[in-house]
């Protein structure tokens, strides 16, 4: 197998294993205000995700170095393109990490509340825009040979914007199911009744997404010379269907898994349909970005596949590890 099919898999996969993971940290701070009633429910629930949430955030920071090391020119071009989203994004992920380090420094209603609301703009506003960046990605840049021919307010097009609902609808109902776990009595039953409300509202909102998908991006031309890569579309569906049934049965951790293979299928649906692009170009396919016109040299693509087969599995065992230690449920302890 060439080594930038084996980094473009790669690729999807570290994505796709940070919105998964750090999914249920953005859906959690978009419900904190929401779907508790006092302190001690909100404690609950930045304790749930306390331990946890910075090592999520590993799979961001591996996944945007293995675009810069395996794909330089997509990287640099992407930051130079996506500079205001990606910039965005940032702050609002900064702005997250100092609200849950702060919020419990001092007692007063007003400090914490402040806080509160920064952590739910700084949960909302990375979904949402990851969805748009990605969603621009799928159906293309307008680039050329002169550049990028647009804005911020060119990517705020409409699908960008039903992939970015989706993406912030997946993380609700992963949030949801996450605390729903994690927490206990009424906090836990008020969580598990969100989630079955948000179930039909957000298959209507996958479906328009696929629909909207098909006039908008050449993603499923991938899938009629394929075929093969339907099982990542099929596969979604099913899991949108399961983790229902898993909700309606109680198992909320068996919910919970199915959640997680639903946001893993949706971004190698995205993922499968691109190749061999990494940025497609929606004014000429001659100027689209892909894994070999934007990609290292054969040498650096060995070493570095080397040392990913070594420190992945490190990575991975680490995690394990650690939500292994911090496996029960959560009170409402000061700090986390």
């Amino acid at each position: 197998m060439e080594y930038q099919i084996i980094w473009f898999i790669l690729w999807g996969v570290l994505w796709s294993v940070y919105f998964m993971l750090d999914g249920f940290d953005l859906g959690a701070g978009m419900l904190q205000r929401f779907i508790t009633k006092n302190e001690k429910e909100r404690q609950q629930v930045v304790s749930s995700i306390g331990p946890v949430w910075d090592g999520n955030q590993v799979w961001l920071i591996t996944a945007g170095g293995a675009t810069f090391a395996a794909f330089p020119t997509t990287y640099a071009l992407m930051f130079s393109y996506l500079y205001t989203a990606l910039l965005l994004i940032l702050f609002a992920l900064i702005i997250r990490g100092v609200a849950l380090e702060l919020r419990h420094k001092e007692p007063g209603e007003r400090w914490r509340k402040n806080w509160d609301i920064a952590f739910f703009i700084g949960s909302m506003l990375p979904a949402l825009l990851f969805g748009v960046a990605f969603g621009n990605i799928f159906q293309g840049l307008p680039m050329d040979e002169m550049g990028y021919h647009g804005t911020l307010f060119t990517l705020l097009n409409p699908y960008g914007l039903i992939t970015g609902v989706l993406f912030v609808m997946l993380f609700l109902m992963h949030g949801a199911l996450w605390l729903a776990h994690k927490t206990s009595d009424e906090l836990s039953d008020r969580c598990t009744g969100f989630a079955i409300k948000l179930w039909i509202p957000l298959v209507v909102v996958a479906v328009t997404f696929l629909c909207a998908t098909y006039f908008a991006t050449k993603l499923y031309d991938n899938f009629l010379k394929a075929p093969i890569f339907l099982m990542f579309p099929l596969i979604a569906v099913s899991a949108l269907f399961i983790m229902r049934f898993f909700i309606g049965k109680g198992q909320i951790l068996n919910a919970f898994f199915a959640s997680c293979a639903l946001i893993v299928m949706v971004c190698f649906t995205g993922v499968t349909g691109l190749f061999p692009n990494l940025i497609p170009s929606s004014i000429n396919p001659a100027y689209s970005l892909t894994i070999y016109n934007s990609s290292s040299s054969i040498y650096t693509l060995k070493i570095m596949t080397a040392v990913a087969f070594i420190f992945v599995p490190i990575i991975i065992a680490y995690q394990i590890w650690a939500y292994r230690v911090f496996r029960q449920k959560t009170d409402s302890a000061e700090g986390y």
